[in-house]
Order: structure tokens, then C-alpha cells, then sequence
């Protein structure tokens, strides 16, 4: 089939690069020049494990294009997929979707015939009943049907997410838009991978619902894991003893500094905004999202405290900026609240990132940014595990002690069972964890 993509960022590439490794025919299009001269050189605007060289493969295959001109994406396609950003709109906290009404009535200008026009972006309830507004309204003859097909994709794993994915959600109105999208995804009932048909509406809430639930999953844990400290106990423990519970399951049972990231803190914000609107509060939703603030700046405090707070004058080093592993997204990133805790306490921050050092440096001007974790670690008071990369779960603890001043290692992930921490000759600190302290 042939498939137009507006967007090329994250979920815009990603799926365009997929679909055509399925072998259907895609054009992803932007409006920025530069960006789309840089793909067809094969540079990539973000990191994605994989992602350069499935895009390299299936341009190779003449299986994926870029352009700018959006007629020439869209002549002929039997899908055109929105896939254009929807950030948190500044004042009131709603998903701003200029961009997408944009796309749709740039959509209706160049129409020519019928399409099934799919938004993939995430967007409110209600937002496909506007697109389909705009269509009828400035293209009445081209008989558009409007479908809602949202992403589930893992930042780090988007790839495996999208060809394995745990279900394809569909909202539609209309059973020939219907067809069309199980024809699309048709490589992917190899894999059984659940077809999920619902209303537009219902397919758009789904997605918020998700993040939402998972977001909700993550502060559960973190919140355990400060009664843990509270009592003596182990979070990792309680975590597995309760995700063993299969109405509960393990994943995202991992006490950590917090979410961020392009996805939780935008789409939690913006379904209690729809809450609010809809008079249906979300009281849960609304915790989770003022706890989650809450605790990220609290982490800064933690290593203050590990520093016997007495901070002012020393150097602490941050290991792992991005808000997770495999990608250089530091939107939200926890470890933006840590050094902004730590600086007004009068810490000077060194840290190191495997991939996000280039997007930290302008949300960071005072870090100073090193070529690895030993560097980071020289002369520091502390060293920080914010993010657990693969890249920092084996480090040489006892060379980084070496490199050190100080004795303090804050494990903001977990990574390090105590008892090594301790025989490398650090004073250790992890999360939800017995306290551990000097002899």
C-alpha cells in the first residue's frame, strides 16, 4: 500500500520506517528542509537503536522516501498518517494541537480523492471528530474517513515495540477504514499480535489511559520504597513479592528518582485536563502527577543528606542524564530536577550520559560534561547513578573510588548490590533500602 506520514520525529519515523519494512510503499513528509536533507543523507535526528539502519535498508529498497511537498507525499496514498507533535500547551496544561489541525487542513488543501486520514499522534478524546470537521468542511468531495490509531512505543525499544506490539488499537467509524488499517498491518498477524476495534473516542482514550495506569504503577513503587527506608525494609523485594501476583505483574514495580520522558508527564497532564473539562476528576491521576514532581527535586535532597548535609563547596558526579536508557530524550529528565536541587544547595555537578551529553548541555550550562564516568568521578564528593545504561552497570567501582575524593555512592537505580558497593569502599545509598552507615 501506498502510506504518507506527516511528521518525522519520533513516532513519524519510527513508524515509517517499519511500514516499509512490511514492504508497503512510504513517503514520510516534513516541513523542514533541513531535517529531511539530513535523512536523505542518513542522518538521524534522534537516537533510536536500530533505527539508521532499518531507515538505510528500506530507502535502499526504494521502499521509503522523504519530501517536503506534501501533495506529492499524499497523491495517491491510501493512508496518511498525522504524526506531528502535541506538547503540553503553555498556561493551562492542555495537549496543544495546532499542529495537528494544521496537518488535517493541509491535508484537505492537496486532497484529490479518497483516503483514510489516521491520527498517530496523541491527542485528547474529541480530537478526531475536529480532524473530520476540517476535512468535510475544506475538502467535501474527497470523502476522508478519519481514523485513531495510536502509538505504544517504548523510546529504546521502539522498533521491537512496533513490529511485536502487545496490541493495534483501531477507533474508526467507518468498516472500509477499518479494512484499509487491517490491511496495513497485516505483516503483523504473523505474529498474532491483538487487533483491538473500537469507537474513535474509546481508541483515543486508551492511549491516555495506558500512560496514565503505568504512570500511576511507577510512583505506587516509589512511594513504597520511601516507606522502606522508613521501616528497614527492601522495595526490590516487595516489588517482586507483589509483582509475583499475576492480577499485579512485575514490570514497572521499579523504584527509581521518578518519571519523565516525552510521553507520562504530557499525557497524565493533559487527560486530567480532560478530566477536569468532562466534570469526571481523576483523583488518583492528579496524585500521581504532583507526587512524581515532588520526588524528582527530592532526590537532590537525598544526596544532599548522603553528604551529611554539608554540601556547599563540593562536587558531586551524575552518571545518566536521560530520563531512561537508549535514547537521548532528556525531556523532564529527572536528573534535570536533581542538578537544579543540588546547584542551589552550592554543589558543583560533573556527569557524564552515553548519548544525551548534546541535549543536556543547554538545560545544563554549569554541568560540567565529561568523556566517561571516570572523569566525571575525579575529585567528586559523590557520585550519582541516575539513568541505568548498560554502559554503567559494570562499572569498576573500586577504580571509580580511586578516582574520587569522597566515599558516597548514590544508587538512584538499584543497580549495585551493597555488599559490593561497600567492599569497593563506598558508603552506599540506594533506594528503598535498609539505611547503610559509616562504622
Amino acid at each position: 500500500m501506498r502510506i504518507a506520514i506527516i511528521g518525522t520525529g519520533y513516532v513519524g519515523l519510527v513508524s515509517g520506517a517499519c511500514f516499509s519494512d512490511f514492504g508497503h510503499d512510504v513517503v514520510c513528509v516534513d516541513k523542514d528542509a533541513a531535517k529531511i536533507e539530513a535523512l536523505e543523507r542518513g542522518i538521524m535526528p534522534i537516537f533510536e537503536p536500530g533505527l539508521d539502519q532499518l531507515v538505510a535498508r528500506n530507502v535502499a529498497g526504494g521502499r521509503l522516501t522523504f519530501a517536503t511537498d506534501l501533495s506529492r507525499a499524499i497523491d495517491g496514498a491510501e493512508a496518511i498518517f498525522i504524526a506531528v507533535g502535541t506538547p503540553s500547551r503553555r498556561g493551562d496544561g492542555h495537549a496543544d494541537l495546532s499542529y495537528v489541525f494544521a496537518a488535517a487542513r493541509e491535508i484537505a488543501s492537496e486532497l484529490k480523492g479518497p483516503a483514510v486520514v489516521v491520527t498517530k499522534s496523541t491527542v485528547p478524546v474529541g480530537t478526531g471528530d475536529e480532524v473530520e470537521r476540517i476535512l468535510r468542511e475544506e475538502a467535501p468531495g474527497a470523502e476522508a474517513r478519519v481514523v485513531s490509531n495510536p502509538e505504544f512505543l517504548r523510546e529504546g525499544a521502539a522498533i521491537e515495540d512496533f513490529k511485536h506490539p502487545d496490541r493495534i488499537v483501531i477507533g474508526a467509524e467507518d468498516e472500509r477504514a477499518v479494512e484499509i488499517m487491517r490491511e496495513i498491518y497485516r505483516p503483523l498477524y504473523l505474529n498474532r499480535a491483538p487487533l483491538l476495534v473500537t469507537s474513535r473516542r474509546t481508541a483515543e482514550l486508551i492511549k491516555y489511559a495506558a500512560n496514565a495506569f503505568l504512570a500511576t504503577k511507577i510512583t505506587f513503587i516509589n512511594e513504597i520504597a520511601d516507606l522502606c527506608e522508613a521501616v528497614d525494609a527492601d522495595v526490590q523485594d516487595v516489588a517482586r513479592g507483589i509483582g509475583l501476583d499475576g492480577r499485579i505483574g512485575g514490570k514497572f514495580l521499579h523504584a527509581g528518582p521518578g518519571y519523565g520522558g516525552s510521553c507520562f508527564p504530557k499525557d497524565t497532564l493533559a487527560l486530567l485536563k480532560t478530566a477536569e473539562d468532562s466534570q469526571a476528576p481523576l483523583r488518583i491521576v492528579e496524585a500521581v502527577a504532583k507526587v512524581n514532581e515532588a520526588r524528582k527535586r527530592a532526590m537532590g535532597r537525598k544526596v544532599i543528606k548522603a553528604l551529611d548535609d554539608d554540601a556547599r563547596g563540593k562536587t558531586v558526579a551524575l552518571l545518566g542524564l536521560t530520563f531512561k536508557p537508549n535514547t537521548d530524550d532528556m525531556r523532564d529528565a529527572p536528573s534535570i530536577s536533581i542538578v537544579q536541587a543540588l546547584e542551589d544547595a552550592g554543589v558543583t555537578v560533573r556527569a557524564y550520559d552515553p548519548e544525551g551529553m548534546e541535549q543536556a548541555r543547554p538545560l545544563m550550562p554549569n554541568v560540567e560534561l565529561c568523556k566517561s564516568p571516570y572523569e566525571a568521578a575525579e575529585g567528586a564528593d559523590a557520585v550519582v547513578l541516575v539513568t541505568e545504561w548498560d554502559a554503567l552497570r559494570a562499572l569498576d567501582l573500586k577504580r571509580l573510588a580511586h578516582t574520587m575524593r569522597g566515599d558516597v555512592l548514590v544508587d538512584l537505580r538499584n543497580i549495585y548490590p551493597p555488599d559490593e558497593v561497600e567492599s569497593a569502599g563506598f558508603v552506599g545509598h540506594g533506594i528503598g533500602r535498609p539505611a547503610r552507615t559509616r562504622d
